[in-house]
């Protein structure tokens, strides 16, 4: 699918568990590392190698949020708008986000650099409001440390 590499990569994955369906989430993430996000060709791909329904594969894809379902910008911001997040500011900060990025929740800026999505919980109440920024997190989070974060990146 992507390549003799990515094929040795998902058969290595594979040979880990007992059970080939087992391996499905971390062979989702290689699709992810190797396309940027997992479009609906890669989990019927996935679905085939791993001999599960498809409707299983694209049901993982949808219910967890660290698979991307569309290709994304080179920042792509989660923010967590669950109960501890949103009682801690969650809203307001996703408002913020909007406004500095000049794009909706759900959206990508035009030259493609940010992303921007609401998502169910992070796992991170103790210090809300949180997002995620690509694999990272920042938490207890201000209107001015999220203007310094956006104005540090490249």
């Amino acid at each position: 699918m992507y390549g003799a590499d990515f094929e040795k990569r998902v058969d290595s994955l594979v040979a880990r568990y007992p059970q080939p369906k087992a391996a499905l989430l971390p062979v989702l993430w290689e699709v992810q590392r190797a396309h940027g996000w997992v479009p609906l060709e890669a989990e019927e791909w996935v679905a085939r190698r791993l001999n599960v329904a498809p409707s299983h594969v694209h049901g993982c894809v949808t219910f967890y949020t660290m698979y991307k379902q569309r290709p994304t910008g080179k920042y792509h911001i989660q923010v967590c708008t669950t109960l501890s997040c949103m009682l801690r500011g969650s809203d307001p900060l996703l408002e913020h986000l909007e406004k500095k990025l000049k794009i909706k929740t759900g959206e990508t800026t035009p030259d493609g650099k940010f992303s921007l999505v609401r998502v169910e919980c992070l796992g991170s109440c103790g210090t809300a409001p949180m997002f995620q920024l690509n694999d990272d997190y920042h938490e207890n989070l201000t209107l001015e440390k999220v203007d310094g974060l956006l104005e540090s990146l490249p």
